[in-house]
């Protein structure tokens, strides 16, 4: 019976990536996305510049894009390895993206969140970015929003790719856990309407609203506490959804 080496989730899901990789640059001649055919698609270098943020959020020009129906580490998150000991698998996961994503990437935005990012399944020189991402175990499928990669997630997960060749916490339970330890914040008097500034613009959150408590003001950057809606509204705020 062949053993595996005794490594990190980190080192062997770095050799993975660059037997992937190797493969990939000997298909490229050309860069496909310079004849993408996908209709309305975003096109970095015509579109602007692409940056990768981290490992399910791109920018191609002054358009933020996220990553549609997969979710990735953040760049604070941690995971353990096969010895238990801790690596960055947020860093890594973001490496992986930018890898995928070297030859150019279309996007074809599918819906707006709430911060006014684009949606998007984005396409490489080898298709679906979305997909490669969760193949490479770089991403959970985020089945809270869709179920377009969850047979990607189970491929990865019963072949111990990336993430899956030890323990790791979910982003979303990183995220939770990471918000429980936030002190919380204490409004002035009896003023506890959130008046938020995001990519969505102004928007003022109620108490009892679903993202009120996730919420924080920070008065430096010009958010603010309303007594009342009246005065939320007049400041120029508008209410948020949910």
């Amino acid at each position: 019976m062949t053993l595996f080496p005794f490594e990190t989730a980190e080192a062997v899901s770095e050799r993975e990536t660059d037997e992937v990789q190797a493969v990939q640059t000997a298909k490229r001649a050309a860069n496909p996305i310079e004849n993408s055919s996908l209709k309305g698609a975003i096109l970095s270098g015509r579109d602007g510049a692409l940056r990768v943020v981290d490992g399910d959020t791109l920018a191609i020009g002054t358009v933020k894009i996220r990553l549609h129906g997969i979710d990735a580490p953040e760049m604070s998150q941690s995971c353990s390895d096969m010895r238990g000991d801790s690596w960055s698998c947020g860093a890594w996961s973001k490496a992986v993206l930018e890898r995928l994503a070297a030859g150019g990437v279309a996007c074809v935005e599918k819906d707006r969140d709430r911060y006014g990012r684009s949606v998007a399944v984005c396409y490489g020189a080898e298709g679906d970015l979305n997909a490669e991402m969760v193949r490479a175990g770089a991403a959970y499928a985020y089945a809270k929003y869709s179920r377009d990669y969850v047979v990607d997630e189970e491929a990865a997960r019963t072949g111990g790719h990336g993430l899956w060749r030890a323990a790791s916490q979910s982003p979303s339970e990183y995220r939770a856990e990471t918000r429980t330890a936030l002190a919380p914040q204490t409004p002035p008097s009896d003023c506890v309407i959130k008046g938020n500034i995001s990519g969505s613009g102004k928007l003022y959150h109620m108490p009892g609203g679903r993202w009120y408590e996730g919420t924080r003001i920070n008065e430096t950057s010009g958010e603010r506490w309303f007594c009342s809606e009246d005065e939320a509204r007049a400041a120029g705020w508008r209410k948020a959804k949910g």
